[in-house]
């Protein structure tokens, strides 16, 4: 049975179901959980949650809980019953944690993502599609890293190998619209939604032959036809799967619409998509140019920004979604190289609290030529003068391997 109470009523023993209020409004990212002990019951009392729902067939109730303690009535206890218990999937509360603190926990998400979406897209390619709930548990424990710190697995899937394109593409574009939808404020459900079709987007993809995804070479007029065929097939595959949400259908079909009509499979216009299909199209875009293929090396964060600007001015990509994407992940991405005012090169790692001051790691110096003990400087910190004066990209000053600087 689903009860509502105040969190004054919580003990240990007890079963949540569902935190009150917005996920976006607190620290914490919802799921259902048990509160095993003291310290459990002190982190949700210290959250600033209100209300809870607590499940009475998974844990205690308000009365047998508090029983052995002061032997409360139910009126003293203050429980709320209801006939309209919480409804979706429920996320896990986690505070927001450092760059430094996250990426421990994004490398194993990372790893976990992309067997559990490779599984699910060979079982696609045999014609067997996951039941949604399993696609749910992937786009749980994405978001679970994207709400503890947003650039952290975004900017560590871009670091992924040409062979991981197919299933850690699913998981980065999961993650960035996950991402930007928190930051246009949408809605629960809309965000749930946003993260589904973000991983489902390509199953279509697991029609085509492996040779050609992976083709190296130029792909045949022939070969490109049947790589566009992808988003209706996808969307035929996730049409016969029960309890897939239209929003998510459409962002299969229409993700590689464009703006001013150019796009596939149906020349969609201006606003006539979705405003998720839009934001799935830049996402897409976004991982597709920043990650290494077999016909091309990936674009560092800033070139590919640059580049992506250009195709908005030339109507490809929606504007106001696009200047949207540039605040979520920064105008200095985690992972861009820089210059700063002290002629030194350093990487940012950190843009989670300042998109114009970040926290850089730097590594070269410009007026000596040499390498550096890497140092972490803050450049949002009152008494820091340093600042950033330019993007820059590796090849220009040869350097190679920058992740080691900061996705350590």
């Amino acid at each position: 049975m689903l009860k509502k109470i105040n969190v004054e009523q919580i003990r240990a023993g007890m079963y949540v179901q569902e935190l009150c209020g917005s996920w976006l409004d607190n620290p914490f990212w919802k799921t259902a959980f048990m509160l095993h002990d003291e310290s459990d019951v002190r982190k949700l009392l210290d959250s600033g949650v209100k209300e809870l729902w607590i499940n009475t067939k998974k844990g205690g109730d308000v009365l047998s809980v508090a029983s052995s303690d002061s032997e409360l009535s139910s009126e003293q206890a203050g429980v709320i019953k209801t006939t309209e218990p919480p409804q979706g999937f429920i996320f896990k509360p986690e505070i927001k944690q450092e760059m430094d603190q996250e990426l421990a926990q994004a490398h194993r998400i990372i790893r976990r993502s992309k067997d559990a979406v490779a599984d699910m897209f060979e079982n696609a390619r045999m014609g067997r599609i996951a039941h949604p709930e399993i696609a749910l548990a992937i786009v749980d424990d994405i978001a679970g890293s994207v709400l503890r710190n947003s650039g952290a697995l975004i900017s560590l899937i871009r670091l992924k190998q040409a062979d991981e394109y197919t299933y850690l593409h699913s998981v980065a574009v999961c993650a960035m619209m996950i991402a930007l939808g928190k930051h246009l404020k949408l809605s629960d459900s809309s965000i749930r939604d946003c993260g589904l079709g973000g991983l489902l987007h390509d199953i279509g993809k697991m029609s085509i032959p492996i040779e050609i995804l992976n083709k190296p070479a130029s792909l045949t007029e022939q070969e490109y036809e049947k790589i566009k065929s992808h988003p209706k097939i996808g969307h035929e595959m996730l049409s016969q799967v029960g309890g897939i949400p239209d929003s998510v259908l459409d962002i299969c079909r229409h993700h590689h619409e464009r703006t001013d009509g150019k796009g596939y499979p149906d020349q969609l216009s201006g606003k006539d998509f979705s405003l998720f299909a839009r934001m799935a199209a830049i996402c897409d875009v976004y991982d597709a140019v920043t990650s290494n293929r077999p016909y091309k090396q990936g674009w560092s964060p800033t070139e590919s920004l640059r580049k992506m600007s250009c195709w908005t001015k030339d109507g490809h990509l929606d504007a106001t979604i696009f200047a949207a994407l540039v605040r979520c992940i920064g105008i200095y991405p985690v992972g861009t190289l820089v210059r700063l005012k002290s002629d030194r090169l350093a990487v940012v790692s950190d843009n989670d609290k300042s998109l114009l001051q970040p926290k850089v790691r730097v590594f070269f110096s410009i007026k000596s030529m040499v390498y550096l003990p890497p140092e972490s400087i803050d450049l949002s910190r009152p008494g820091v003068r340093d600042e950033i004066l330019s993007s820059e990209e590796p090849e220009t000053w040869c350097i190679s391997e920058l992740e080691r600087y900061w996705a350590q």
